[in-house]
């Protein structure tokens, strides 16, 4: 029961968490730029319930990986030893 699903979940994880390739870098670069100039031109207003939903969801999943890796960066969850 649990080998095609974990061959389905190793499969797009492979391809979901590779690194970008240096062909994507320019696009995510393009992709910023114009998520600011969307932002500057007030179109953040006009957003969804649902995307602001899931752009805050992205948000605080970038913000919890930035958390964990401070965390295993100091080695324990109590600041530094200074």
């Amino acid at each position: 029961y649990s080998k095609p699903r974990l061959a389905t979940f190793w499969y797009y994880a492979k391809v979901e968490l590779a690194p970008p390739t240096p062909a994507e870098i320019p696009r995510a670069i393009d992709s910023m730029k114009a998520m600011v100039r969307s932002f500057q031109a007030g179109r953040l207003a006009q957003l969804t319930v649902k995307e602001a939903l899931r752009n805050g969801l992205v948000a605080t999943e970038v913000l919890m990986w930035f958390y964990i890796g401070e965390i295993i960066g100091k080695g324990g969850l109590i600041g530094y030893n200074v």
